[in-house]
């Protein structure tokens, strides 16, 4: 139903539908919406109980058609009234299993159908078995991470190539930026170490093994990610921390917070960290999401740590506040961070400028800004950006 569907998202975005004053907007369209359904459905119980209707008269009419036959042959001595009574209860008994059969058609036909779709679900065979009994388990990772001659294209977008040929490798304890255009490829790098999806030609190696060897539960128990727009679950923020190691003490979650800097603004809520963060993390601000997930990632106390676009969409006072937490983190740990801002990764001990899914560019901040390459034109573009930015926000 319609209406359904404009209520929840109306109801899931409120926030939004209050900031743009658009109650009686919903309001209208939920309005519109039941007036429709409202009018299909007495168009259906019209039909229907003109067809409920007319059923009735041909069943009744059948009962009175074959009585009157019945009582017309024993009249005339051609049946007895043992042998009519014995025929109209089996023609009646079966009429009526007949109707019963025919009224629950529908319903059988749209199971039929949903258990179609199931088994097809249940039957379809995954490229990536994450529970291959053959693959290797990984106990302990050190960080190194390489591609060897990848060649990717996303499987519902064949004709698009992302990688071709691509060579990189990263460094034990390495911290690498990943900089360039948006579907340059940036996200896609951080997808294959994860292993959401595997290279059609070419290989992902962490410590010199393939990934498509690994046992993947046991791989990513070693990888922390921190996304742009960090997932927290409708719980408490120490539930949302402990969700990094199930077997963390309440020690091991405090220290978390302070290394993400999150412990002093989650002390200061009335219920600590017993406080709920409410659907999609909506009570906290995103700096203060942002330093929940951190610590989430630190409790996890990962070897190979990805950042995609960790620090994009805050302000400068919760970017410097993430920022910090993000370097604590960052500390001997293998780091890939994918970020528009270059104030974000100048710092990082190797920088690489994708294009069109290839590598460009490659060196530290300087290296490449001395070279006045892709990556010196990025960088200014940035800086405009934010001279504009600010040059507005003097204006008002």
């Amino acid at each position: 139903m319609k209406a359904n569907v404009v209520a929840a998202e109306a109801i899931s975005d409120i926030r939004t539908v209050a900031a743009f004053s658009a109650e009686e907007k919903v309001m209208s369209m939920f309005t519109k919406e039941l007036n429709d359904s409202q009018r299909k459905s007495f168009i259906r119980g019209q039909i229907g109980g003109i067809g409920f209707g007319a059923s009735q008269l041909l069943l009744f009419s059948s009962y009175s058609l074959s009585l009157w036959y019945a009582g017309k042959l024993i009249i005339g001595g051609d049946s007895t009234f043992s042998e009519v009574m014995k025929c109209f209860m089996v023609m009646m008994i079966t009429g009526f299993g007949m109707a019963e059969a025919l009224g629950v058609a529908p319903d059988f036909l749209r199971g039929v159908d949903e258990l179609r779709a199931a088994f097809h679900i249940l039957d379809r065979q995954t490229e990536i078995d994450a529970c291959d009994p053959k693959a290797e388990e990984m106990v302990e990772v050190k960080g190194a991470i390489e591609f060897k001659h990848v060649d990717f294209c996303y499987p519902t977008r064949m004709d698009v190539q992302i990688f071709k040929d691509l060579n990189l490798k990263i460094q034990q304890h390495q911290s690498l930026a990943l900089v360039g255009q948006s579907g340059s490829g940036k996200s896609s790098l951080i997808a294959l170490i994860l292993r959401f999806y595997d290279p059609q030609h070419g290989r992902v190696m962490i410590d010199g093994k393939d990934v498509k060897l690994l046992r993947l539960k046991s791989l990513r128990e070693h990888i922390g990610l921190v996304q742009q727009e960090p997932a927290l679950f409708s719980t408490s923020i120490y539930k949302n921390i402990a969700y990094g190691n199930e077997a963390a003490t309440e020690a091991d979650i405090v220290k978390a917070a302070k290394v993400a800097n999150a412990h002093g603004f989650i002390s200061s809520l009335p219920e600590g960290y017993n406080t709920k963060v409410g659907e999609r993390g909506l009570q906290l601000s995103g700096g203060q999401k942002q330093r929940v997930a951190i610590a989430r990632a630190i409790l996890r106390k990962p070897a190979i740590l990805l950042l995609d676009e960790a620090t994009s969409a805050l302000d400068v006072e919760s970017e410097k506040l993430v920022q910090e937490a993000l370097d604590r983190l960052m500390f001997k740990r293998t780091t890939v961070i994918v970020a528009h801002r270059m104030s974000t990764i100048q710092s990082a001990q190797s920088i690489v400028v994708l294009q069109n899914g290839a590598i460009t560019e490659r060196g530290t901040h300087h290296e490449l800004r001395a070279k006045q390459g892709v990556y010196f034109q990025l960088l200014n573009s940035c800086q405009a950006e934010a001279r504009t930015l600010d040059l507005q926000a003097n204006t008002k």
